[in-house]
């Protein structure tokens, strides 16, 4: 799973109901806590009004509730449709003990990324892409152990279905899907982007890494995106930052210390396609012998998800 920014940004089709997801989504980010209303307003760039309004609709369906002080938070209403939800989306149900074993032996944050189709009536579990089709899908994280090192890994956050992004999704997919991937990845990657898909159906998973020479810059730029400065620095920042990322590792590549940001494994559907990864985010120097251990265990968590898919 690339270590990226990228989004996906839609149009609008109804403000009103966004407004909506703006305040359900803002509370989820903040769970443990209970934000006032003039946070919400700052946070969405709604009016007072507009937020009071929402809010109290949340309110009045239990989506959210509000406190003697003024402040909300999450409602249990929104836990059961939630919680009903989860059958709809077995993957995240199914992978989360695996994952919080992978993140209790190997001592990293983990996360869970699912490919949401778009394309006709296809769902997830039985979904065959067709040629030209994958660009219209997106990769969503729908669970995070831990705290990564990337502020863009979290909950919800959505990606494009779109290279160098998704290498652990296309590496098995039928050659006129991979091809279609590849047609729509900058003329100057092709070559190794194709190398680096067959490297990683012959063994297993996918790597984020750090170009050997830009660990000082990065270190630099990380120090700075820590620092008190303004939110739209802080993206230019992780923009940068992103930039610095190589594509992949291939075989004889590997030294005696290799900068791994992340391994990812594939969960396979009951059909065939690869619907979600399990990505362990090391963001550290490994051995080779290293980053082996951990991507076998991170291949073996994702094993178990798709064999319950299976059975």
């Amino acid at each position: 799973m690339a270590s990226t920014p990228a989004t996906v940004t839609e149009p609008c089709a109804s403000p009103p109901t966004h407004r909506v997801v703006q305040a359900i989504e803002l509370l989820s980010r903040h769970s443990g806590e209970r934000l006032s209303l003039a946070a919400i307003v700052r946070a969405t760039g709604m009016s007072r009004a507009t937020a009071h309004a929402v809010l109290t609709q949340l309110c009045a369906d239990a989506w959210a509730v509000r406190d003697p002080e003024g402040n909300y938070s999450l409602g249990l209403g929104l836990l059961a449709v939630a919680r009903r939800a989860d059958t709809a989306f077995p993957v995240r149900s199914l992978a989360l003990g695996a994952m919080h074993t992978l993140a209790a032996d190997s001592g990293v944050p983990v996360f869970l990324a699912e490919r949401e189709f778009h394309s006709g009536s296809r769902t997830a579990a039985s979904a065959k892409p067709g040629p030209g089709e994958a660009a219209l899908d997106t990769i969503v994280i729908t669970e995070v152990l831990g705290t990564p090192s990337a502020p863009w890994i979290r909950p919800a956050r959505r990606m494009p279905f779109a290279p160098p992004v998704c290498r652990e999704f296309v590496a098995w997919a039928p050659e006129s899907e991979r091809a279609a991937w590849l047609a729509a990845a900058d003329p100057a990657h092709r070559d190794r982007l194709a190398a680096v898909l067959n490297a990683i159906a012959s063994r297993g998973y996918s790597v984020e890494r750090l170009a050997d020479d830009s660990a000082p810059m990065l270190e630099a730029l990380g120090a700075l995106r820590h620092s008190p400065v303004t939110d739209p620095l802080r993206h230019r920042l992780s923009a940068m930052i992103a930039d610095l990322i190589t594509i992949d590792y291939l075989p004889d590549e590997l030294g005696d210390q290799n900068a791994v940001v992340s391994v990812a494994a594939p969960i396979f559907s009951p059909d065939g396609p690869v619907i979600a990864s399990i990505v362990a985010c090391p963001d550290t120097n490994l051995s080779a012998a290293g980053l082996g251990d951990l991507a076998t265990a991170t291949i073996a968590a994702a094993d178990t998800v798709t064999a319950s898919l299976r059975s």
